[in-house]
């Protein structure tokens, strides 16, 4: 008798398995090897780099399945008896299952990472999100649990009612959780690609920043509302296949929508404005807007709230039934309107020849002329004020763009004025220590200021002081 061998092994059956063995392990090496050099190149062809990714997670399993496919091998070709072979050969399934299961989590690892990096960023909505953080905890779970069956079933260890039950209702749940996650994850992909393009048709000659503002707001409310949907579908499905009753739930919900519909009438008014806000394009996510005396730049929308951003940082979430009137300073276009003043004393021609001079050569200026569409131009003379006369500027710019044409106007305004010698009025105030030679006026071509008189007396002036 031989033990477990069914006869004398020799040189050669030892160098043969050495030799499957090396092959083997030579073999892993090179298969990581060119999984890692196809996953470079893929991750260079897309964008996304999911390829790359795909190849480095299936590099580790199948740079293990390669060994243990070399060791059982290597194995089987020393002259065990049968029983010996039977137990080799079932070890050698439970270690492959092994390492499949290994391999199909790291493949589930690696997309749900890539979303998350990629694709759930980009979402307006935080479903994405809950979802994934689900999902993390969860497929590792389930592929432990269904990895550990699968093993229990290659050694012979067999529950009846529960293959019973897997066979009849385990494909199906599988089918509607897989089906279900596509369409949850091709909703938060390929939807917002789809209303930009049917935006894009029906805002033909619309600036591209506009195309994008309507866009993003509209994809935002429908891909939440979407993803909504279909997880709601996909528990009711599902908790069909676990043999629960959903008619009495169905119920329950009925009966508690009418009962929040009585008791939680802000909430529907929320829901109604908020649905006319997005349909009718009142502002969108990027837009400047004054709304419920709140004004800021729009960072969300959906049916219930809108959330801005004000200039000190501050987030408000507005409650869209709060909404009375929606003011949009940014849609299509935006406006320069300002108001410079000028001393008394100026020669307005001269000053109004300066002022659209300045206008037009900020408008040619290469950095600047891309934001604006019609060049800064005086319209008027708006107002004889006390210390000056106010001239009114306007002109058109992109949206959003205004402030940022309007600070570098009034700076070249100041530098031209500078150079032309025009002055422009603020308050001052004059001391005279003495009395001033009698009859003799003094104007001023600041405007508004103040006379100190020898006695202490102060006395306030307009743009003519007269000193005696």
């Amino acid at each position: 008798m031989y033990g477990p061998m069914s006869r004398l092994v020799n040189v050669r059956d030892i160098l043969s398995a050495l030799a499957i063995l090396v092959a083997a392990i030579a073999a892993a090496w090179l298969v990581r090897y060119v999984l890692v050099a196809l996953g470079r190149k893929a991750a260079k062809k897309t964008v996304t780099g999911v390829g790359g990714l795909l190849f480095r997670a299936l590099g580790m399993p199948l740079f293990i399945g390669t060994i243990l496919a070399g060791v059982y091998f290597g194995l089987v070709c020393l002259p065990w008896n049968v029983a010996v072979e039977l137990w080799l050969q079932k070890g050698f399934y439970v270690a492959l299952a092994a390492v499949g299961v290994y391999a199909a989590l790291s493949v589930a690892n690696t997309l749900l990472r890539w979303y998350g990096q990629e694709i759930a960023v980009t979402t307006k909505t935080t479903l994405d999100d809950k979802l994934l953080t689900v999902l993390r905890v969860g497929v590792p779970i389930v592929g432990g649990l269904l990895g550990v069956l699968l093993l229990l079933r290659i050694v012979g260890v067999q529950h009846p009612a529960l293959n019973a039950w897997l066979g009849e209702h385990g494909v199906r749940i599988a089918i509607i959780v897989v089906l279900s996650l596509l369409a949850f994850f091709a909703t938060s992909r390929g939807l917002p690609r789809v209303i930009k393009s049917m935006v894009r048709g029906g805002m033909v000659g619309q600036p591209e920043e506009e195309v994008a503002k309507r866009s993003d707001t509209l994809a935002g409310v429908l891909v939440a509302t979407g993803q909504v949907v279909i997880i709601a579908v996909a528990i009711l499905m599902l908790m069909s296949e676990l043999d629960i009753q959903i008619a009495p739930i169905l119920a329950g919900v009925g009966v508690a929508g009418i009962a929040i519909g009585f008791g939680a009438q802000s909430l529907v008014k929320d829901v109604i404005t908020g649905l006319f806000i997005v349909m009718e394009g009142q502002y969108r996510v990027g837009d400047v807007v004054r709304i419920a005396d709140i004004s800021g730049l729009v960072e969300g929308i959906n049916l219930r709230r809108t959330v801005l951003r004000d200039l000190d940082g501050i987030v408000h979430f507005v409650p869209n039934g709060e909404i009375r009137v929606a003011s949009n300073f940014t849609k299509e276009y935006s406006r320069v309107n300002l108001n410079v003043s000028v001393a008394y004393g100026t020669n307005l021609d001269h000053a109004i020849t300066v002022v659209n001079r300045v206008g037009l050569e900020l408008a040619n200026d290469p950095e600047w002329k891309p934001f604006i569409l019609k060049p800064p131009q005086v319209l008027r003379v708006d107002n004889l004020a006390e210390s000056g006369i106010d001239i009114k500027i306007l002109g058109d710019t992109k949206p959003i763009k205004q402030w940022d044409i309007m600070g570098q106007l009034r700076k070249r305004i100041k530098e031209a004025f500078d150079a032309e010698g025009i002055e422009i009025p603020y308050p001052h105030t004059k001391v005279y220590f003495g009395g001033s030679p009698s009859g003799i006026s003094t104007t001023t071509a600041h405007g508004k200021g103040r006379q100190v008189g020898c006695n202490g007396s102060v006395e306030d002036r307009g743009s003519t002081e007269r000193a005696g």
